[in-house]
């Protein structure tokens, strides 16, 4: 009984301390974790897909295309190096932000986010770009299947992407399109109606875009299809689609 009363306890402890969460009922907070959990788990699953899609890829020999910005652009190695931890920076805290705000709009960020993943690892799988860099860093040794399999639990693992930097290692190659910027542009969309919340997500984002040209990770076309399809993928699943199409 004590347990139980617990629970509720920190239920309702939460419901007080989170805006999105605030003022429901016991059985609606437990049916909403319920349901983040399950697009979570969603989420994480397309994410894995797509990680092995683009394994596949890595392993096809592409060449080095020209680009005429990031051609014009320095090429500064820090940027390179902390990429991927300032995606993080925007990404995870913006994304408990976000639930924390509005935990029915989360869930619908994370079924979008795993429908982009698995676009995207089809897209990374049917094009071949090389690395902006010109080497093919790791591709070769990934034929090895033994070695494939050792990428493949690197890069779903969160303590070996964060703590061991498996990204960097392993995916080398140009990948259409740009997770970094569809996933952080995303989350600006369904942070949207939050003004303040939006405004930082948006500093954070074009800093996430301008070290992707700065640290030479991906081609301009990858920036631009993000934003094309990510928007497509979003206006499909949240906007009224049939009065478009069907408006004189």
């Amino acid at each position: 009984m004590g347990d139980v009363r617990g629970g509720v306890t920190t239920i309702g402890a939460m419901m007080r301390l989170l805006p999105g969460w605030r003022g429901r009922a016991v059985p609606d907070v437990r049916y909403l974790i319920g349901r983040v959990v399950a697009g979570a788990a969603f989420r994480w699953v397309c994410f894995a897909t797509m990680i092995w899609l683009g394994l596949h890829a890595e392993r096809r020999a592409a060449p080095r295309v020209p680009d005429l910005i990031i051609d014009a652009i320095p090429y500064l190695p820090v940027v390179n190096h902390w990429n991927y931890f300032l995606w993080l920076a925007a990404y995870i805290p913006g994304s408990v932000i976000l639930l924390a705000l509005d935990p029915k709009k989360t869930i619908r960020f994370l079924v979008t986010g795993g429908i982009i993943s698995l676009l995207r690892g089809a897209c990374v799988l049917m094009t071949g770009l090389g690395a902006l860099s010109g080497k093919d860093a790791y591709g070769p040794r990934l034929i090895d299947p033994g070695t494939f399999r050792e990428a493949f639990f690197a890069l779903i693992n969160p303590l070996e992407v964060f703590f061991a930097n498996s990204a960097n290692i392993y995916l080398t190659k140009d990948l259409f399109f740009s997770g970094h910027v569809a996933t952080t542009f995303l989350l600006i969309l369904y942070a949207w109606p939050y003004r303040a919340f939006r405004n930082v997500l948006l500093v954070l984002h074009v800093l996430v875009v301008l070290s992707l040209f700065f640290g030479h990770i991906h081609y301009t076309i990858d920036v631009v299809g993000a934003y094309a399809i990510t928007f497509a993928v979003f206006v499909l699943r949240e906007g009224n689609v049939k009065a478009i199409l069907y408006r004189r």
